[in-house]
């Protein structure tokens, strides 16, 4: 099996935590090859140009142009350490998750977190002053961070005295590392990535939200995963009919076998007659029996 069948049959194989961090790899893979072409053919607007593609927009206006960014923002990474962390993030973060809750809500709060993180973004550049000037398609969001903050925020609201071990730091409770990826990624230097942090915060946000709803009893993500299964069973090709074709035995060979079966309780009747019933095997008396009830 080569290199390729063996990705295949790990992502058609494996878990939701693996398809997610597969789809974030493949695309960083593409958008990379895209800006090897790029470069070679001296035109590194074709990299930029995908990257708007794929990116979420400042702006309201080419926002509702471009819906489709609200998910593909979510999988697309330019920098190998942008990467990198988010994916190491989600690995680590989505193992825990699947301890205590399933696939499908991973999926919902990736998702969902990821979209909350995008709307506190654009929500933001076209509201606070700081950003006016620069509203439009100049600033991209990008990146799963929003997405893998969710999650981290979700699993820690869930089982905040959840112990890890750190090396040089010890056993240390999941909701202090969360509390401390928030703080270092959303809140330090702000005005550094400021779009960015702010689609973190949002993707927190919903994380708590999301964590605080499900102890109540209420599932937000459930109409996501209705929509997913949905698309899911309407692109999955039918399955074919399998029609099998059974040949009727004609009357020599329902008498031979007749005959054969006959031979077989004779047999059992002759070894009776010589070493008695308790010579039997059990599979003999089985057949004896059987051969009584239908005479019955």
């Amino acid at each position: 099996m080569g290199i390729w069948d063996d990705i295949k049959a790990t992502f058609r194989n494996g878990n939701n935590l693996t398809r997610l961090i597969y789809v974030n790899i493949a695309l960083f893979l593409i958008i990379t090859l895209i800006g090897i072409i790029g470069f070679l053919l001296i035109n590194p607007e074709i990299v930029n140009k995908t990257i708007r593609f794929l990116s979420v927009p400042s702006s309201f206006k080419t926002l509702l142009l471009k819906p489709w960014t609200l998910i593909t923002y979510m999988f697309t990474h330019r920098e190998l350490l942008h990467i990198l962390v988010n994916l190491l993030w989600l690995y680590w973060f989505g193992k825990i998750f699947l301890e205590y809750l399933d696939e499908k809500k991973l999926v919902a709060v990736y998702l969902l977190g990821g979209i909350s993180g995008a709307f506190t973004y654009v929500l933001s550049y076209n509201i606070f002053p700081a950003f006016q000037g620069i509203v439009g398609e100049s600033i991209p969001l990008l990146g799963a961070s929003a997405s893998v903050m969710a999650i981290v925020v979700a699993i820690a609201a869930y089982v905040p005295d959840y112990t890890v071990y750190l090396f040089l730091l010890g056993k240390v409770k999941i909701k202090y590392i969360a509390l401390g990826i928030f703080i270092f990624t959303s809140v330090m230097d702000f005005s550094v990535n400021s779009g960015g942090k702010l689609a973190h915060i949002g993707g927190a946000l919903f994380g708590y939200l999301y964590t605080l709803n499900y102890r109540q009893g209420h599932d937000i993500g459930k109409g996501i995963n209705n929509i997913i299964d949905y698309l899911v069973t309407l692109f999955r090709p039918a399955k074919k009919l399998k029609v099998t074709y059974k040949r009727t035995a004609d009357d020599y060979e329902y008498n031979k076998v007749k005959v054969d079966h006959q031979k077989e309780i004779n047999k059992i009747l002759d070894k009776i007659s010589k070493g008695g019933y308790d010579s039997l095997t059990k599979t003999e008396k089985d057949m004896l029996f059987r051969e009584s009830q239908k005479k019955n």
